[in-house]
Formats: structure tokens, sequence, C-alpha cells
């Protein structure tokens, strides 16, 4: 038995995802750019990917610009945006970013001049509008924050902070590759300019994704050559992926619905965890209790309840004087998958960037491990994941490692 609790890594490709792109991958395998009927046919494709994408992402089909994928997404929205727009050359972000948008930034700074102000943290990894006001200039060209975090699950209300970021003249772009399969994240909703999101968290392929940039914003392209996507992004279009990031959205949204049954599944793992290793520390936003008190600060919340501000199929947790790398393979060896964090950083002996920089100790920080949820995941597989949590904690802290 697998049980499969990464999913903020990467997730399984949906069978109805498949299966619309098969025929662009078999019989369809025209280059859209191509001036003849089998070319046609694969750009009516991806002319109807892109129409089905804006509708998710509440934008115009012209506002989509197919990528490889998150990475790519973030680093066109960045620095594109930044360098097309001349208002001034200061961006703002915070240090719990994902790595694609912390080395865009700092590309801009070391090549380009820019400078890169970090907004101040809770000790939850929330950023607060009197927070991002803090570090907002009259040169502020561009904010650049995710909407849920990969490694401690926190959702920011990008809304408020983008009216903020707005109310200073600057430009707003998010990450919302881990959220997009649970939440509204369109341009409308969310109140940002741009928006990046990565099919293969969503039950598409890897290496596709997508980018919505509103029409009004200008962007330098990254990526130079023939001039597909209007310029904005040259090679040729992934077709049967740009068809399967389509498919996976139009399920998201649908299963949207699964997300309370899921997070319910999260709580149970929350609390299972946090009663039955007393050492334990939730990471992130530790939510309300069951009569709304809200948790404390060192990562406990009420017995029951909903974890609010959190993604609903995430829960992350530090277990000091433990090894996180142990825990995790105690766990593989009972079939449950997890992590210690982000797949991007994996292997790394460092501890994560984003524990860092919400205040949690450099020892704590190396025995972090993540469970990440489906709507596929059962309520056994919370039962059996506890007591192995438990299990492999207690064991590790006897041999003192």
């Amino acid at each position: 038995m697998t049980v499969y609790l990464d999913h903020a890594a990467t997730t399984p490709v949906r069978r109805e995802v498949l299966e619309a792109m098969w025929p662009w991958l078999t019989s369809g395998f025209g280059n859209p750019s191509s001036h003849h009927e089998v070319g046609r046919q694969a750009a009516d494709a991806v002319v109807a990917a892109r129409a089905a994408v804006a509708s998710t992402l509440g934008a115009r089909p012209s506002e989509i610009v197919f990528t490889a994928g998150g990475t790519e997404g973030d680093n066109l929205a960045i620095k594109g945006m930044a360098l097309a727009n001349p208002r001034g050359r200061h961006l703002v972000t915070a240090a719990t970013e994902h790595e694609a948008v912390l080395e865009s930034c700092d590309y801009l700074a070391r090549l380009h001049g820019f400078e890169v102000s970090f907004v101040p943290l809770t000790p939850e990894g929330i950023v607060t509008p009197d927070a991002l006001r803090s570090v907002l200039r009259a040169d502020t060209t561009l904010v650049t924050l995710a909407h849920g975090n990969n490694e401690i699950g926190v959702v920011q209300d990008i809304e408020a902070l983008a009216a903020v970021a707005h109310g200073a003249g600057a430009l707003v772009h998010t990450d919302a590759v881990q959220s997009a399969g649970w939440l509204d994240v369109g341009l409308a909703h969310l109140g940002v300019d741009a928006v990046s999101i990565a099919g293969h968290k969503l039950g598409a392929p890897k290496g596709i994704g997508a980018v919505a940039i509103r029409a009004s914003v200008p962007v330098e392209p990254v990526l130079h050559g023939g001039g597909q996507e209007r310029g904005r992004r040259s090679g040729t279009e992934n077709v049967a992926g740009a068809v399967g990031l389509a498919t996976a959205l139009e399920l998201a949204s649908a299963l949207r619905a699964a997300a309370p049954a899921v997070a319910a599944r999260r709580d149970a793992l929350i609390d299972g965890v946090l009663a039955r290793v007393p050492s334990a520390r939730l990471t992130g936003p530790p939510g309300a209790g069951p009569a709304g008190a809200a948790g404390s600060s060192g990562g406990r919340a009420g017995a029951s309840g909903t974890r609010h501000g959190r993604l609903p199929n995430h829960a992350s947790f530090c277990f000091p004087g433990t090894s996180g790398e142990g825990v995790l393979l105690e766990l593989e060896r009972h079939g449950i998958v997890s992590s210690s964090g982000s797949a991007c950083a994996a292997g790394s002996d460092e501890p994560s960037h984003v524990l860092l920089a919400i205040g949690i100790a450099h020892e704590t920080a190396q025995t972090s491990v993540r469970f990440t949820l489906d709507s596929s995941t059962t309520d056994d597989d919370i039962r059996f994941t506890v007591e192995r949590v438990a299990e492999a904690v207690a064991a590790l802290s006897a041999l003192g490692r």
C-alpha cells in the first residue's frame, strides 16, 4: 500500500487530461505556425485551450501566455513586467517566496540595477497590509508575493495586499502554483496584474504552465525567437500540453467543492499528530480552535476546527530532537510518501529558507516534514499516517536522532 502525501511536489496526470491530450500527441501533431490543414488544426486546439484557461483565470484569451511551467511563468512576469515598466527600479517580495521568484529578483538586482526589499513576516509567514505598506516607495515598480506557500501552506490575502500596492502605484504579480487547484486565482478575484500557474500541480503533465498578464501591462519577453504568444514567449507551442492544462483547470474548478472535505482530513492529520507527538510543531498558520479562538504562534490550534489561512490540503511540521530525513525514511518504509519541503531543494543539506525566514531555528528547521493531500486521500490514510508518524518520531527520539 502506498499513501501519497506529496501533492505539493507533483500530482498524477488525470485520466481525463491524458485522454484530451492524446489526439494532439498522435494524429494532431502539427505545428500551430504551419500554414496547412494539419497546422491549422493544431492552432485551433491552442486557441480553444487558451480560451478555456482564460475563462478559469478571469482573463481575456489574449492575456494568457503558455509557458513551460511555474518557474518560467514567474520569470516572465517578474522580469518582463519590471523591465518594461519605466516607473522605477525597486521591487518588493518576501523571503519565503519560491526560488523562481527570489532568483528572478536577484537577477534584476545584479544585472539591471534594481533594489529588492523584503516585506516583514509574522511568525506564521503572513504578510499584513501594514507590513507591505512599510516597504513600498515612490519608485516601487513591482510587488511579487505568492498566493499559497508550498512549504508552510500559508494563503496570503492577496486581494488586500494588491490594493495596498496599487494604491502606491506598483504592479502586482502572484505565484498561484500551489493554490490554483483549490482556490479562485482569477485576475479580477485577486486584484492582481499577473498570476502564474503550473500544470503538474493540477493533474496535467510537467512542462506546461501559463501566466495571465493584464493586456494594459507592457511585458519585455524573456525568450526571443519566432514571436509566438503575441511576441511575449517565443517557441513552438506545446499543443498537447495546452489542451491538458485547460482540461486540468476545468476539472479543478469542478472539484473545488471537495476542498472542505480535504481540509477536514488535513485538520484530522494536524490534530492527530499534535496529540500523539507532544514535541511536534505545526509550521505556518495555526488557525482557529473550535470556538474560533486564535491559535498560538507556537503552532497549536484548538483540538478541532478549520485552520484558516492555510491551503486546504497542507500540513507541515517540525519534530525537534529528531531528523526530518529520518522521519521521512521511516514513513516511506511503511509506504507513506511525503517530503521535507520544496521538491526544488530536495537533496540539499541546508534547512528550508522558508522556515528560517519565519524565525525557526536552524536545527529545528532541519526536522521539517510536509504532508500534502488531495481529494483521493481517505480517512484511513490519515489514521494510518498519524500512527506511523508517532511511531517514527518515538523510535528516532529513543535512538537520539
